[in-house]
């Protein structure tokens, strides 16, 4: 099916032009109208981006410390795709075909760089080398149940395809603004120049973007928490010397620990009621009860892939059987919890503190008393879940934008599917080039800077006195996002205060200013504008961080 979008993403409903010419309603199609993930020309592209996406992902995970978003980067290849002659690149002129093609390069990405090489690196560092490759078998399987997840709760009560997920919008705005050129096309050019050069100027111009269509509120106490990290903090510190006690250095993950913590008892609560006043969730295609199956579901099949880990890895060996057991069970929990919080905080801000709620229940089972080696296969199995989920939901929510928003449930459904398939095309090429490449980047001591800390963690061991701070900075967290709902206020301010600093909290908060004034004056026409500016901002600042580290990269390995 070869189409051209002619209206906006914001219009309802989308008009697609076909082959002959026709222009249709994006509601008239059918299911089959949509393009196959398995059909050879697509696979064959997919699976080649797919390489592509996990050699970035691998390269600037290992030498830079950060993995960078590759759906835009996607996005714009396969337009670029779009335009060559011949009957090979000829599908990928429709927009589900470029969808198809950003959703397996991001997943290919996300789960070579975050769900398998990092998890991978803790072992090593343990000196268990013997167990890297049982690891990967636990985590891959993590992976697949996190991209089934979401793929099967998304537009569900509990991730509604109206809330943001800022990733996903700028996604689809960008095909969109390609697709129709004219006047979006050039704003979202403008965009991307603004969000390179701004990033080039040391700006954080992903944050400056997302601050205009992500949740106000939540993106408030990003900000501020950025800014207390920045600023309060190191104060705080200075005026008792320069020490850094234990309840200055925890405050960030306690706050995390009680946010976290309500964060979960809110979801299980939307998971608990049966019905909802609010027009989104009554109008989900997802029901309640189907979200709640798979989450349970989900919950099982966490648990046993822990029984699989710790019999594959030996660790049943150096617990008891009281042990044992607790450690499946908080596995299984830690892991769960990990993609649910990181889901729901890229709803609101496309920030996913997948790393640092690793850490956290991390912290909290050195202080349950796990061994060591039990404590890595821990961390690994947690820091693998939430990338998948959080990258394979913005992913659904570009691709839910480009179908008509839910219009054509037949076809939104089939399209959801096509996804799902692509993103494990993605997964398959990433588990595959991890498994070739994993020892060379470990022979070259190429380790992530993340597992490294997590490592320090499980050797200080269990500390009473950091137990003790973790709790009480656990209250003030737990009342934030108690107050602030659905919104994870809590959730956020952590995020800000384990993640930011002063720069990027003042930079949400002049992009919150401009926006209020411009959606104050000119309301819908002035949002509809942020939409393609922010999402231009976004793709702009990822393609100037993609070029400059493949540079530095580059000159990393001539040297």
């Amino acid at each position: 099916m070869e189409e051209k979008t002619t209206v906006s993403a914001g219009s309802e409903p989308v008009l697609v032009t076909m082959e002959t010419g026709k222009t249709v309603d994006v509601r008239t199609l059918k299911a089959s109208d949509h393009p196959k993930a398995l059909s050879p020309s697509v696979l064959l592209v997919t699976a080649l981006v797919s390489c592509l996406g996990a050699i970035i992902g691998l390269e600037l995970i290992t030498r830079v410390g950060v993995n960078q978003n590759t759906s835009i980067t996607g996005a714009l290849l396969a337009v670029i795709l779009g335009l060559i002659p011949g009957p090979l690149f000829r599908a990928f002129r429709s927009v589900h075909a470029q969808n198809l093609v950003q959703t397996s390069i991001s997943g290919a990405s996300y789960a070579a760089a975050n769900a398998m090489i990092l998890p991978l690196c803790i072992p090593v560092l343990l000196g268990k080398p013997e167990l890297v490759y049982p690891t990967l078998i636990g985590v891959t399987l993590a992976t697949v149940i996190d991209g089934y997840l979401i793929y099967r709760v998304f537009d569900s009560p509990m991730f509604v395809a109206t809330n943001p997920f800022p990733s996903g919008i700028a996604t689809s705005e960008t095909i969109l603004a390609l697709a129709n050129r004219g006047k979006r096309s050039l704003l979202l050019f403008v965009g991307i120049a603004a969000g390179a050069w701004g990033k080039s100027m040391g700006i954080s111009m992903d944050l400056f973007g997302v601050s205009w269509f992500g949740n106000i509120v939540a993106m408030l106490a990003f900000a501020l928490g950025s800014i207390v990290k920045g600023s309060a903090i190191p104060a705080w510190k200075a005026s008792l010397g320069g020490a850094s006690p234990v309840m200055i250095t925890y405050l960030p993950h306690g706050i995390m620990v009680g946010a976290g913590l309500v964060s979960l008892l809110q979801a299980a609560v939307v998971l608990k009621k049966r019905h909802s006043a609010d027009t989104d969730t009554e109008n989900c295609s997802v029901e309640a009860g189907t979200m709640r199956r798979v989450l349970f579901g989900g919950f099982a099949a966490y648990l046993v892939v822990a029984v699989l880990l710790a019999v594959i890895t030996g660790i049943y060996t150096q617990m008891s059987t009281a042990m044992l057991a607790a450690w499946i069970v908080f596995a299984a929990f830690a892991a769960i919890a990990s993609e649910l919080v990181c889901g729901l905080s890229a709803m609101h801000s496309g920030w996913f503190p997948a790393m640092a709620t690793a850490l956290i229940f991390l912290m909290i089972g050195v202080i349950m008393g796990f061994p060591e080696t039990a404590l890595g296969i821990l961390v690994a199995y947690t820091a693998a879940t939430g990338p998948a989920f959080t990258d394979m939901a913005t992913d659904l929510k570009a691709g839910w934008i480009l179908r008509g928003r839910g219009s054509n449930p037949e076809f939104e459904m089939a399209g959801r599917r096509q996804q799902f398939i692509s993103e494990l095309v993605g997964y398959a090429v990433a588990v595959g080039m991890v498994a070739l490449m994993a020892n060379r980047y470990f022979s070259q001591n190429l380790f992530v800077p993340t597992a490294k800390t997590y490592i320090a963690t499980i050797k200080a061991g269990a500390n009473s006195e950091i137990a003790k701070w973790l709790l009480i900075w656990a209250v003030p967290g737990a009342i934030v996002q108690f107050f602030g709902g659905h919104r994870q206020l809590g959730i956020l301010f952590a995020t800000g205060l384990l993640v930011g600093n002063t720069k990027n909290g003042l930079t949400v908060l002049a992009a919150l200013a401009i926006r209020y004034v411009l959606v104050s004056w000119k309301k819908k026409q002035a949002q509809d504008l942020l939409y393609i500016l922010g999402a231009g901002c976004i793709a702009g600042s990822a393609l100037y961080s993609f070029f400059t580290s493949t540079l530095k990269l580059a000159h990393v390995r001539k040297k």
